[in-house]
Order: C-alpha cells, then sequence, then structure tokens
C-alpha cells in the first residue's frame, strides 16, 4: 500500500528528507536528525500539510441550463 502511487515529487521529497538525515548523521546533530526522520515519513506516509487529499476542494456546479444569453445587436 505505501508504495503505490508514488510521483516524481514524492520520491523527491523522500530523496531529500535522506539527504537531510545524512546530512544529520556526518554533523552528528540531532535536531537536524529529527527534522530528517520526520520529513522523510511525510512521503512514506503520503502526507503532506493536509493529510492524504485533506486540501482539495469540490468545484462549484454552475447551473449553465438557467443562464438566458441576451444579444445586442451592434449598428
Amino acid at each position: 500500500m505505501l508504495l503505490k502511487n508514488w510521483d516524481w515529487i514524492r520520491v523527491l521529497r523522500l530523496v531529500m528528507g535522506i539527504a537531510i538525515l545524512i546530512q544529520a548523521f556526518i554533523l552528528k546533530d540531532w535536531a537536524v536528525g529529527l527534522a530528517g526522520i520526520f520529513l522523510s515519513a511525510l512521503p512514506i506516509l503520503n502526507i503532506g500539510c493536509c493529510g492524504v487529499s485533506g486540501c482539495s476542494t469540490t468545484p462549484a456546479k454552475e447551473n449553465l441550463t438557467s443562464m438566458e444569453i441576451t444579444y445586442e445587436e451592434i449598428n
């Protein structure tokens, strides 16, 4: 389930999170390591700022049949 629906931006987010983790191990900095774990978990779990499809909205439905079009004659 976690390996389905991967697009290029999700792979890029995972690569950047892993790069931050590697940098944290090189620097021996636990704060950067926590950020790297968090940023690597987001694409693995397919969540983001709003969760899975949490930011999506439904498009407004327009009633096109009730619109009356008027024309003006130009001389």
